[in-house]
């Protein structure tokens, strides 16, 4: 079988070339139909409030007036995030990074 009948039968499936989540329905049920992977957050107290980042999204980041907001503020960013992505065509990362306390 050639790739081109493979795209064909897939899109026969429902699944469209340029959007494929939109065989779930929207980004929100393709993701949630993913399982998307836990991305460690880092945050941090500033002088005026709190930020955060992901160390495996790049250029991802919020900022929030207590943790609480900036954890769902995060959330959201992520979201946001990976929805660009798979509206560009590129691959979502892998979670590599871990987090631990070190006592001294």
């Amino acid at each position: 079988m050639k790739v081109c009948d493979l795209v064909l039968l897939i899109e026969a499936d429902g699944w469209s070339r340029q959007e494929p989540y939109l065989a779930f329905g929207n980004k929100r049920n393709w993701m949630r139909r993913n399982k998307m992977p836990h991305f460690l957050i880092v945050i941090e107290k500033t002088s005026n409030n709190y930020s955060a980042y992901s160390p495996d999204l790049p250029g991802c980041v919020a900022t929030g007036a207590t943790v609480e907001a900036v954890r769902g503020n995060m959330h959201e960013a992520i979201e946001m995030h990976i929805q660009g992505l798979i509206e560009d065509r590129l691959p979502i990362p892998e979670p590599h990074a871990l987090a631990d306390y070190v006592t001294v």
